[in-house]
């Protein structure tokens, strides 16, 4: 129901026009709908509008827009895939709050659209990007001739998303399929196959619809009049956005949408927009040509404690996105570090830090030590961290039991002894201690001697019979020490540090941490690597080890080889296991 329909007596109405946003600020005050405090904020300063006299309430250019999604956009991916695109009250509410509101720009002298910059923050699967893809495709049809339209975002294959929802909703819809055309190089007016001559659909019309990435840069950016970015929270900075809001700035009405979710890159550029963003929601700042609409919880403990708080970030809960599948991640997330960054973000636009702790203390504590001896002739997995000079290397095996799933470590750790000459006092005293205690081998001067390193594996066998099956090493480190182990007949494999290949790894070291099933017997320097390892998470869920942010001198060397040691055994499971049953 959009204009003309029986609605004058109806409390949603304005001037005879029955509005979405009405009736959905209304539903929000009485708790029929459910939303944070941020969204709240904003659509009181939305309802104030209502009564501005410098503020004209036109609905044609909004309602023009719903009604083309909802009759000529159709759904292309399953379960909805070939159904018309119904909005939900929450997305005609936004797209309401975007274009009715018009001020007078002297300059131009005319009413223009007040909302030219949007933010939009949701979780996941809430329809973020099928949305505003609609709505670009509906500037596209709707606009004025010759508007071009940008989808961004921080790499080539999320902006491509956006650009090939639209580019499927355009092929859905025979009477948009046949006035365009597409190619590599984006969406055009005009059908070789059916041509007209003159019209907003004809080869004259040099509207266009293209995406780029923040790697490729912005110099398809010049004159857009729509700008759209995906995925903002993995930006670091504003050097991909900027050229694009500077290219809207050359338009009458230009219109520039950020869409995001919350994500766990410190001090990124989303967080820079979120500040500025919520200083203009507490009245600190005025932006009111900045629509902020945001789908936030009102605080974490809310998440675990209250689930009907769930669809205040989750506005599709229930229609676009299962309760079902959140309720599955929520148990994961509270048995598992990265899951529960990954939801708390992605889930519940909670921001976190991809830089605090990996594990608690309690995951951390070791069963008491065991005795070398009990793996005399035992096959083992060896895993190391070389660093070249000024830093910490690490090396160490693993070793099992047949018919156990425990793992036990035995380790050895590096320094130059210039190193130590450079610690703070405190530091000194604790690495002392550590070399008295055989912990740890100096290497004189200011490199690490990899020889040492060697060294030490061809002890293990030598006096212990501890066989190296294979040994993992970072791609970085020097080749030679590679070359030296090949030639004592150790055969040693590349683990790269990076989050394809640590992921897994990384997760089960965590999961058998907290099981018990790894005993790195109570090695000090072992626990203070993982004290000092913090988890780094992207957009695919994946995880990579890092220092705790605040503990960049400290080493987390330690940490790292138990995951490369991991990584070779995942690899490596069943040979290996056969080897540790003999």
């Amino acid at each position: 129901m959009i204009q003309g329909q029986n609605v004058w007596a109806h409390p949603y109405t304005y001037q005879g026009t029955y509005s979405f946003l009405l009736e959905y600020v209304d539903k929000c005050k009485k708790g029929e709908i459910i939303i944070g405090n941020e969204l709240m904020i904003q659509l009181d300063i939305l309802m104030e509008y209502f009564d501005n006299p410098e503020i004209k309430v036109d609905f044609e250019d909004g309602h023009k827009r719903i009604k083309f999604i909802e009759t000529k956009c159709k759904h292309f991916e399953a379960p909805f895939a070939g159904k018309p695109f119904l909005l939900d009250i929450f997305q005609k509410a936004f797209v309401e709050a975007i274009y009715i509101f018009k001020i007078f720009d002297e300059e131009i002298d005319r009413w223009v659209r007040l909302h030219q910059d949007v933010l939009f923050v949701v979780a996941r699967k809430n329809g973020k990007t099928p949305l505003v893809s609609a709505l670009c495709l509906a500037e596209f049809f709707c606009g004025e001739i010759g508007t071009r339209i940008l989808c961004s975002s921080n790499d080539y294959e999320q902006a491509d998303l956006m650009f090939q929802a639209i580019n499927s909703m355009r092929e859905e819809s025979r009477s948009l399929e046949k006035v365009t055309r597409s190619n590599i190089k984006g969406i055009f007016f005009g059908n070789p196959k059916k041509p007209k001559k003159n019209g907003k659909f004809s080869y004259k019309n040099k509207g266009t619809i293209k995406k780029i990435s923040a790697k490729t840069g912005a110099k398809e950016g010049k004159n857009i009049k729509i700008g759209a970015v995906d995925e903002v929270h993995e930006l670091k900075d504003n050097t991909s956005t900027m050229p694009i809001r500077q290219a809207v700035s050359t338009q009458d009405e230009p219109l520039y949408i950020e869409l995001t979710t919350e994500g766990v890159i410190n001090d990124g550029y989303l967080d820079e927009r979120l500040r500025e963003a919520r200083q203009v929601l507490n009245g600190e700042i005025e932006r009111p040509r900045w629509l902020i609409w945001l789908y936030t919880q009102d605080s974490e403990q809310e998440v675990w404690q209250n689930e009907k708080s769930w669809v205040k970030s989750n506005p599709g809960l229930g229609v676009i996105k299962k309760r079902s599948f959140l309720k599955k991640m929520i148990e994961e997330a509270k048995t598992s570090k990265s899951m529960r960054v990954f939801v708390l973000s992605k889930d519940f636009n909670i921001k976190q830090n991809n830089a605090t702790a990996w594990l608690s203390p309690e995951d951390i504590l070791s069963e008491d030590n065991f005795e070398i001896e009990d793996f005399r002739n035992a096959f083992a997995i060896g895993a190391v961290d070389l660093s070249k000079s000024g830093d910490l290397a690490s090396a160490r095996v693993m070793m099992m039991k047949p018919g156990s799933q425990k793992k036990y470590f035995l380790q050895k750790y590096f320094i130059p002894e210039s190193k130590l000459l450079d610690l703070p006092k405190e530091e000194f005293e604790k690495y002392q201690a550590w070399i008295r205690k055989d912990l740890v081998i100096v290497s004189p001067g200011n490199e690490n001697d990899f020889s040492l390193v060697t060294a030490w594996f061809v002890k293990l066998y030598k006096e212990f019979g501890i066989r190296c099956y294979k040994v993992g090493y970072d791609k970085w480190s020097a080749i030679y020490w590679a070359k030296e182990m090949d030639s004592y007949g150790f055969e040693c494999v590349r683990v790269s540090q990076e989050f394809g290949s640590m992921s897994e790894p990384m997760k089960l070291v965590e999961a058998d941490l907290k099981s018990k099933l790894i005993n790195y017997n109570n090695n000090p320097i072992d626990k203070y690597c993982l004290e000092n390892t913090a988890l780094n998470i992207n957009t695919k869920q994946e995880i990579m080890p890092v220092k705790v942010q605040g503990k960049e001198e400290k080493k987390i060397d330690g940490a790292v080889t138990m995951i490369i040691a991991y990584r070779v055994y995942i690899d490596n499971r069943t040979e290996f296991l056969s080897l540790v049953g003999r």
